[in-house]
């Protein structure tokens, strides 16, 4: 039975968080949003979602909107969704760039797939290979001491992995906030940090040794995107693993920085790579080349996209450096039953497509007008 798509729709949404979040060089209160839509001539449809991320990825909403419309729904619109891989294939030649409107496209593809055959979207993409994740919790408050209760109440709720954002404070409070929390929470819980490219390499380097004994897991993109020799020299100078995040837009970026001894591991972003077959394939190059996998969802996305790092946490060779879901930092999900963890972790489920059920009435509340 063909699984002709008779509508492909780009909705702008912005999305409000439970509460702001800090990073270097922004306050974060709304998450700007696209979803897409693509539905059927027999009525089915199917849901993904992008976060924008002008400083990430270059994608602002309207243009991730008009991606769709204009570069996408015409390559869609009449076309059997059965053949997704080809109908990608055809939407990446066809468009440079705008990766998070290709993620959102691809996403809602293999939801749509999914459900018409009943299977969960882990098994389009080759089967999982585990049955639960254990999400990590950002911490980015105003304070160090609002970081410190957050993680503390985080860890009674069996919360054991947490990522610091730094870059926003002072270093010398980075560094005491670093150090308090590994004290509070014990040797067991897994501490990392992301600079999100706010410091400079001798920030870096004095944060690096004022908190070695802290033990982070690694350290995330502290120097600008755009400085492959100095990240590579860096990586000599200290010994925190240094992880790659918005330095990489494909797998050429991380076999670059790979090849140059910049990097021990890398954050995969379904809105950077293009999509959840391209993470998968990044992944399977990671693993290839020795380096370890952060898998991550951009601050803030709804159970949709968050659905979708879910079912790529099941498939991806490794998640040694974790994964992080960012549903659960809005006011108010898409979806009538949010993605939520239990005693620290997330079950993967086997319903059809992402296994989500999406709150039509919840999407038009917060779409832009």
């Amino acid at each position: 039975m063909s699984l002709i798509i008779s509508r492909v729709r780009a909705i702008a949404v912005s999305l409000p968080l439970r509460k702001p979040m800090h990073m270097a060089g922004v306050r974060i209160t709304h998450a700007e949003n696209l979803l897409v839509c693509i539905e059927t001539t027999g009525g089915l449809r199917g849901w993904g979602e992008a976060a924008s991320a002008p400083t990430m990825t270059g994608d602002f909403l309207p243009s991730m909107v008009a991606a769709v419309e204009r570069g996408a729904a015409p390559r869609l619109e009449g076309r059997d969704a059965r053949r997704y891989a080809a109908l990608m294939t055809q939407i990446h030649a066809g468009m440079h760039r705008n990766t998070g409107a290709k993620a959102a496209v691809e996403c809602a593809l293999l939801d749509l797939v999914g459900r018409h055959y009943g299977v969960p979207v882990h098994v389009l993409l080759g089967g999982a290979l585990r049955e639960t994740v254990s999400p990590m919790v950002l911490l980015g408050n105003e304070s160090p001491e609002a970081d410190l209760v957050e993680a503390v109440r985080k860890r009674a709720d069996g919360v054991g992995f947490f990522k610091i954002k730094v870059g926003v404070k002072s270093m010398a409070d980075e560094v005491r906030n670093t150090l308090a929390l590994r004290r509070e929470l014990g040797p067991d819980v897994l501490l990392c940090a992301d600079a999100n490219m706010g410091l400079t390499a001798a920030q870096t380097r004095a944060y690096c040794a004022g908190v070695e004994q802290a033990g982070l897991l690694f350290f995330e993109q502290p120097l600008r995107s755009d400085t492959l020799e100095e990240m590579s020299a860096l990586a000599r100078q200290v010994s925190i693993p240094m992880c790659a995040d918005e330095s990489v837009g494909s797998v050429s970026d991380i076999a670059a920085l790979q090849r140059v001894g910049a990097i021990a591991g890398v954050n995969l972003k379904t809105i950077k790579l293009g999509g959840m077959t391209q993470v998968l394939r990044a992944g399977v190059f990671c693993q290839q080349h020795g380096l370890s996998i952060n898998l991550a969802g951009k601050v803030a996305e709804s159970s949709i996209a968050g659905s979708s790092i879910l079912h790529l946490g099941a498939v991806v060779p490794n998640l040694d450096w974790g994964i992080s879901m960012t549903n659960h930092y809005l006011a108010e999900d898409l979806v009538r039953e949010p993605l939520a963890s239990a005693c620290g972790a997330l079950h993967i489920n086997d319903l059809p497509g992402l296994g989500i059920d999406v709150d039509d009435a919840a999407v038009d509340r917060f779409t832009l007008r």
